[in-house]
């Protein structure tokens, strides 16, 4: 923060605690947590609200700071702003989720349980399967939380190896690791760099795919395999009866 007046500093907090307050803008972003871009309309669906009023509140998000936009003829779409919104979004989450939420219908259980077994957080994988890969990537010595997360040299060669490219331009700022605590495990997940190129690469060689069109994901059988022999995730966490929900979870 380059803004040390306690009381600007106060006022912008409240500014930005404001924006998540409420109930439709913060249901918008959980969505885009999925880390695409959605249209307006698409929210105003997801939030079950009007199409005006979806609009009005994606001008306060943008306008804050949060989401970014981009026009294509006549769509209007948004997307989190960068993976520090990303990961705010993420830690308010896993504090609201201390405590118990209940579920009253069928398809919210299942959307939960989904979403649980293993998800995308913005550009990264969170849930069991998420919290899996950063015991197993920890336990074989690719990464060391021994002075700071770090990624080991090990894991590097490892990375390497998988042909797993990780963006580690000197222009960007984000961290290789960061760890992100997990708001339906209650452990922390990886996120950071090196957790998006993981994630990116899951997609691409086809070893998760997406539930519908929401943030939950299932493990292919290709990817079941990989994740035993090539992280060591014990086969017993990639064993859900979240699989057999891929039609639950969809966007509205």
């Amino acid at each position: 923060m380059h803004d040390r007046d306690p009381l600007r500093s106060g006022e912008a907090m409240a500014a930005l605690a404001g924006l998540l307050a409420d109930q439709t803008r913060a249901t918008f972003c959980l969505a885009l947590l999925d880390g695409r871009a959605w249209t307006v309309n698409e929210l105003a669906r997801q939030a079950g609200v009007a199409a005006s009023t979806a609009s009005e509140h994606v001008t306060q998000l943008v306008g804050g700071g949060l989401l970014a936009e981009e026009r294509q003829g006549r769509h209007r779409y948004v997307r989190i702003a960068d993976p520090d919104v990303a990961h705010l979004i993420e830690t308010v989450t896993s504090a609201a989720g201390r405590r118990p939420m209940t579920v009253s219908s069928l398809g919210g259980a299942n959307r939960r349980r989904a979403l649980t077994y293993a998800r995308t957080c913005y550009d990264h994988l969170a849930g069991r399967l998420g919290v899996a890969i950063a015991d197993a990537m920890t336990d074989r010595g690719f990464v060391s939380w021994d002075h700071g997360l770090a990624l080991t040299d090990t894991g590097a060669d490892w990375l390497a190896a998988m042909d797993v490219r990780v963006d580690d331009r000197p222009a960007s700022r984000r961290p290789a690791l960061r760890s992100c605590l997990d708001w339906t495990e209650r452990r922390p997940h990886l996120g950071g760099a090196v957790a998006a190129a993981v994630c990116r690469h899951a997609f691409d060689a086809h070893w998760i795919s997406r539930v519908g069109n929401a943030r939950a994901v299932t493990v292919t059988d290709t990817g079941r395999q990989a994740f035993v022999s090539a992280f060591g995730v014990a086969p017993e966490v990639l064993d859900s009866d979240g699989l057999a929900t891929s039609g639950a979870v969809r966007r509205a």
